[in-house]
């Protein structure tokens, strides 16, 4: 990296001439990305402590989809009801959560902080580091870099949400109302269901991130838009199995609400790769 400080020749400044830049040594370059952590640090912790001291709208927030009162099923009654479809509005249901062990209440809550926390200071975080490297790049890749860098974010984050609003509420309701025999009554374990809670907002963030993945990976040569296009209808094939496991459900509508975005996300990930790989 060659980061350079600007504005050390105040005299060259103060006649009209652009101040003289030096390149920092290898432990300048360590001091800065030592207050840059720190900084990123210390807005994760604040972000973490504010997440745990909101307990009861993060737990409100976590534990929404438990029951058949979160909003996404409230606005799949009311479409079935406007397209005049019974089927689509899901039954009232109510799951039970169990704890077991002792001191778990208390470590989830400072795990969901600290989730929480990173998600909240992540844009912020991404910033502090952008800024650190920024000067080390060639004007022309600055301009690229920062609508890369919002992209990134914009769509992670347009993951999570897609995660907790459909995702993991179908197929929670799923899993939890399954029964293996009518004698066996479901009381989901508390951690079984936070970590499933987690894994899927986190897998549907980096899912989001496919077209970043493949216009990096076109960048270097390795795919190209020809090739996503040969291989679309397979990926179709792919997408539709993958939102069939996600949403183990009957009916095709919730299959198409989640199979839509991710076949638009494989159609933004041709349009932002390059045509030919040799290119790159």
């Amino acid at each position: 990296m060659s980061k350079h400080r600007d504005g050390d020749d105040n005299d060259d400044a103060a006649d009209g001439v652009a101040p003289a830049q030096r390149e920092m040594t290898f432990w300048e370059h360590l001091e800065d990305l030592r207050w840059v952590l720190l900084r990123s640090t210390i807005v994760v912790a604040a972000c973490t402590v504010l997440m745990f001291f909101n307990k009861e709208r993060l737990t409100q927030i976590i534990f929404a989809p438990q029951s058949s009162d979160f909003i996404v099923y409230r606005a799949m009654c009311s479409l079935a009801a406007a397209v005049h479809f019974a089927d689509l509005c899901p039954d009232e249901f109510s799951v039970e959560l169990l704890n077991t062990r002792l001191a778990s209440p208390f470590f989830t809550h400072m795990t969901s902080s600290l989730y929480a926390g990173l998600l909240l200071s992540l844009p912020v975080v991404i910033i502090m580091l952008w800024r650190f490297i920024a000067p080390a790049l060639y004007p022309r890749e600055r301009r690229r870099g920062i609508p890369l860098i919002l992209s990134c974010i914009v769509l992670f984050m347009s993951g999570v949400l897609l995660g907790y609003f459909l995702v993991f509420p179908l197929a929670f309701r799923f899993l939890g109302l399954y029964q293996f025999g009518a004698n066996v009554i479901n009381r989901i374990d508390l951690g079984s269901y936070m970590n499933i809670f987690y894994t899927t907002l986190l897998s549907m963030g980096l899912v989001f991130e496919m077209p970043m993945l493949a216009y990096t990976l076109s960048r270097i040569g390795i795919i190209s838009k020809e090739m996503l296009r040969k291989y679309r209808r397979h990926a179709v094939v792919v997408i539709l199995v993958v939102g069939a496991v996600i949403t183990p459900t009957s009916d095709p509508f919730t299959l198409m609400l989640v199979s839509v975005p991710m076949y638009l996300l494989y159609e933004l990930s041709i349009s932002v790769t390059k045509r030919k790989a040799a290119e790159a």
